[in-house]
């Protein structure tokens, strides 16, 4: 199914986004849905993010299961996509350790 349409309402994006592990976006309505409901999520900030995603932690007390990853340098989305790259690579390795072992 592809879930970028725009023709979807927010009933039908949060049953396709149940059937997700992880939700990666950036901050929209869809990270506030995938928090709401309690999955896993990476929201991508800019560097001077909105007031609600705090100055600098990785984490929020609005949604426990999300996880901030923040521009270091305004406009350099080239390193935040490095540092998700990078993390979706070492969650695979301990999956894959975890299902060898």
């Amino acid at each position: 199914m592809d879930g970028s349409s725009g023709e979807r309402d927010l009933a039908e994006t949060a049953a396709l986004m149940a059937t997700l592990d992880l939700v990666i976006t950036t901050d929209t309505c869809i990270a506030h849905l995938a928090g709401a409901m309690g999955k896993p999520v990476w929201i991508l900030l800019p560097h001077l993010s909105d007031w609600r995603w705090m100055e600098v932690s990785e984490r929020t007390p609005w949604y426990p299961t999300a996880r901030l990853f923040r521009q270091k340098v305004a406009g350099n989305w080239a390193e935040v996509l490095g540092r998700v790259i990078g993390e979706l690579r070492e969650q695979n390795s301990r999956s894959r350790a975890c299902f060898a072992g």
